[in-house]
Order: structure tokens, then C-alpha cells, then sequence
């Protein structure tokens, strides 16, 4: 018998499948590629709210130990991931200065915001009012990531890619059993997937969806990453990434040409030089209600346990989350009320 069967491989499931291999359990993940959201990701660790200068929720923590944990990936997969980049942000006003001062005073923030402003960063992004730079940000390169461990299971015969099917997973007291695939536990790491997951599917799960463009400039020549009413992540060979979109009322996870459009009218506001749309990719992003993760354990079902809601900052979320969830699985570690999914059993199940 297996300890764990993992559904899922974005993100959330390999920071989970992960932990369970620093613990020496015995798994298998199921994938079948329907979401995108971790592949279509920015990829940007930022532990900075650009829009109004304020911490992310538990950044200090998450940053701690999210970059080891990519590091240490980096090297078990012998594989490039992790690649610090500055991120400037462009002001608009006097006023955005001034609220980028105060933020810097605060003891959380002051390590990440640098108070020397930045007159020019490029030629072709003009700024009347200079620039902010982020500390200790980067890119973590998702596609490489998610490729790199996907075959590294593959080669260690622990994943299956295929459709996880709710109707054959028996549910007994003690394990569950899946197609002749018996474990004590099972873990639902599928995004927004989990709205059809019968066991988990009362959760208020609120997809967003996100779009980006890859475009391609020879004149940009951006070397830093930049936040102003779009990002612009340079992804070498005059390609940059541009986004994001965030669209809470649109579930079709196919591009569209109104993001499309939104996308590029912002982006040559922003740039002075010609550029060419090569790409578009989009996902639905996994947020809850009140904007934190949902993890846990079913309220009826004890070896069923559920890792999701990560939104828009999963890259920088998932491995401490992950690495709770499975130390309450294993120890009974008691999770952070914030995230526990308890918080919203009391609407669907009687104590």
C-alpha cells in the first residue's frame, strides 16, 4: 500500500509530491494537463503588493522558504529554475513617491524597497516621476519546473497522466483505493479543477482567469523586470512576457481577443518602441473568497485532504503551505486557522 495518491501536478502538487519525498512516503500523482494556471503563471517571487506598496500576505515567510526550496529543486532536476531579476516599478505621480517613502519606513517592507529612486531604466520606457526597485525578487521559470519534475516521476515510475476519475476512488475507513492503487491518503491539488470534485466542490473556489502575451522587440533591449499597469518579464531573445489579465467572471480557459487587446493597448502606453505579438496563453487561476488557501481534511472523510486556492502568488505560497498541510497529515500538526478549510465547513456539514 502507498501512503499517498497526489491529483494534480501544477504548482500546488509538486510542492506537495516534494515534501512527501523529504519524508520518504510512497506515492503516486495522477495529471492529465486540463489546467493551465502554474504553467501560464508569471513565474515573478515578489514579495511586494505593487499597486498599493504592501506586504504580500506572509511574504517574509514564504520568501524564506520558497527560494530553498526552488534552489534544492534546482538541483535534484539539474535544471536551470531560479533566476533573480530586479523588478522596477514605474510611478506616475508625486504622490506615489511620497506613498513609496512611507511603505519604505515600515520595519516588513523596509528590505524590499529601495528609497534611491531610479530616473531611467531603458530608453524606450519613459517615466516623468522615475522608478521603485524591488529587493530579493526573481523569476522561478514554471515551464521548466513543471516539465523537469513531471519526467523525473515519470523515470521514477510515479505518475500516471491521465484523467482522475471520482467514480472508481473507493473511500474505505482507513485508506482509499483507485483502480487496483491502494494508499492511506489522497491529496486534490487540481486548481480550479476542484470544481468537479464531488468531495470538495462546496469550497468557495472563485476561478480568475489570467492571460499573457509573449512579445517579441529588438529595440526594448529590458533587461529588469517592470510593473506598471501591465508587467514586462524579460524572457531573453528579445522575447518578453506581458500581463497580467485578472478576470473574475470569464471561465473559458482559451485566450481572448479582449485580453488580447487590453493587454497591447496598455503595453504601448507604457513602451515607446514597436514590438510584435508572437503568443497568448491563459489560465484560471485558484482563489477563495477571502483571497487564502484552502487546505485540509474532508469533514467526513479523514484520509482525504485538499491543497488549493492559491490565486495569483502560488510560486511564492506553495511550498510553505504544502509543507503544513503535510505535516498536519502525517503529525496532526494543527494548520493556521487562516487557511484551513475548516472555515467554511460549518455552511455545508453539522458539527
Amino acid at each position: 500500500m502507498l501512503d499517498y495518491i497526489v491529483v494534480g501536478l501544477g504548482l500546488s502538487g509538486i510542492a506537495v509530491s516534494r515534501n512527501l519525498e523529504k519524508r520518504s512516503k510512497h506515492f503516486v500523482v495522477f495529471e492529465d494537463n486540463s489546467q493551465k494556471s502554474s504553467l501560464v503563471a508569471g513565474g515573478l517571487f515578489n514579495p511586494v503588493i505593487l499597486k498599493r506598496f504592501t506586504l504580500a500576505w506572509n511574504a517574509n515567510e514564504h520568501m524564506k522558504i520558497a527560494i530553498p526550496f526552488y534552489k534544492e529543486l534546482e538541483a535534484k532536476l539539474q535544471a536551470k529554475i531560479v533566476y533573480p531579476i530586479e523588478i522596477y516599478r514605474k510611478f506616475f505621480s508625486a504622490e506615489e513617491q511620497n506613498n513609496w517613502f512611507e511603505a519604505a519606513d515600515k520595519p516588513l517592507l523596509s528590505e524590499y524597497l529601495d528609497t534611491d529612486l531610479v530616473k531611467n531604466i531603458n530608453p524606450c520606457i519613459p517615466s516623468e516621476y522615475s522608478f521603485g526597485r524591488v529587493r530579493q525578487t526573481g523569476i522561478i521559470d514554471t515551464d521548466v519546473l513543471i516539465s523537469e519534475y513531471r519526467n523525473y516521476l515519470k523515470n521514477e515510475d510515479k505518475i500516471k497522466f491521465e484523467r482522475f476519475d471520482y467514480n472508481d476512488l473507493q473511500v474505505n475507513a482507513d485508506s482509499v483505493s483507485y483502480k487496483g492503487i491502494s494508499a492511506r491518503k489522497i491529496i486534490f491539488c487540481e486548481g480550479f479543477g476542484m470544481q468537479h470534485n464531488p468531495f470538495f466542490n462546496y469550497l468557495p473556489l472563485r476561478g480568475n482567469k489570467g492571460e499573457y502575451l509573449t512579445i517579441y522587440s529588438e529595440e526594448l533591449q529590458l533587461e529588469e523586470a517592470v510593473k506598471s499597469s501591465v508587467f514586462i518579464i524579460p524572457l531573453g531573445n528579445n522575447l518578453y512576457k506581458v500581463g497580467a489579465t485578472y478576470n473574475n467572471q470569464d471561465k473559458d480557459p482559451q485566450p481572448s481577443k479582449e485580453a488580447r487587446e487590453e493587454l497591447e493597448k496598455k503595453l504601448a502606453k507604457l513602451i515607446s518602441c514597436k514590438f510584435e505579438v508572437v503568443d497568448q496563453s491563459a489560465g484560471i487561476r485558484p482563489a477563495s473568497k477571502d483571497r487564502k488557501p484552502m487546505l485540509g481534511r474532508h469533514p467526513k472523510h479523514k484520509n482525504l485532504y485538499c491543497c488549493n486556492g492559491f490565486g495569483s502568488r502560488g510560486v511564492l505560497i506553495s511550498p510553505t503551505v504544502s509543507g503544513q498541510l503535510i505535516e498536519f497529515a502525517e503529525n496532526d500538526v494543527q494548520l493556521p486557522p487562516e487557511i484551513d478549510l475548516q472555515r467554511f465547513n460549518r455552511k455545508h456539514f453539522s458539527a
